[in-house]
């Protein structure tokens, strides 16, 4: 090194001598970028679409029921203790869905994504409060006769019945979900014979 290069140097560190360095920070604060309230109804209605798949529940005619009818549908397999228990109201309600008042299209909607989630979510019992529809149009208990058609529809239902009069009575329905995948592995190790 030459005398001017050694000269600047320490003239350079003898100016820094007092410096002392920045802390060190592991993080960088990013801003969010900003979306309109469009761009967000836009990905929440896109991602829903993802998550539950296209609503195959139909709009066709179902069959009338009577206001007061019971509901009641078991698929192959149920026990009949089980649905003794889901028929007398035994079992713990994991969720409600309430379609009363609410638009046929809006309802239709609301059975769908709330019977996947349950089955994704693991929830086992949902109570469906459809009403009795004694002066619905086109004909009495319109909501009703969808439900007992858009439930049969759905291979994540094991099993409904109309509710005891304590949770609705024929104005109310009991849903007994198929269990999750996680569960029925859980229950598969749980019960294995070793």
């Amino acid at each position: 090194m030459n005398d001017e290069t050694l000269e600047t140097g320490m003239s350079f560190l003898e100016a820094m001598a007092d410096v002392k360095p920045l802390p060190k920070a592991d993080t960088v604060a990013a801003q969010k970028p900003q979306h309109t309230l469009a761009q967000k109804l836009k990905r929440e209605a896109l991602e829903k679409q993802s998550l539950f798949g296209q609503n195959y529940l139909s709009a066709e005619y179902a069959e009338p029921v009577a206001p007061h009818d019971i509901l009641e549908y078991k698929k192959d397999g149920v026990q009949e203790g089980v649905f003794k228990n889901l028929r007398l109201g035994k079992y713990k309600i994991d969720k409600r869905l309430v379609l009363q008042k609410i638009k046929f299209e809006a309802a239709k909607q609301a059975m769908f994504e709330t019977i996947l989630e349950a089955n994704q979510k693991g929830l086992r019992v949902i109570l469906v409060q459809h009403g009795l529809g004694l002066n619905s149009q086109p004909f009495p208990a319109f909501m009703k006769s969808y439900v007992n058609k858009w439930l049969k529809q759905m291979p994540q239902v094991l099993a409904f019945h109309s509710a005891q009069r304590q949770h609705g009575g024929a104005g109310a329905t009991y849903v007994l979900i198929k269990k999750s995948d996680e569960q029925r592995l859980a229950n598969k190790e749980l019960h294995r014979r070793r």
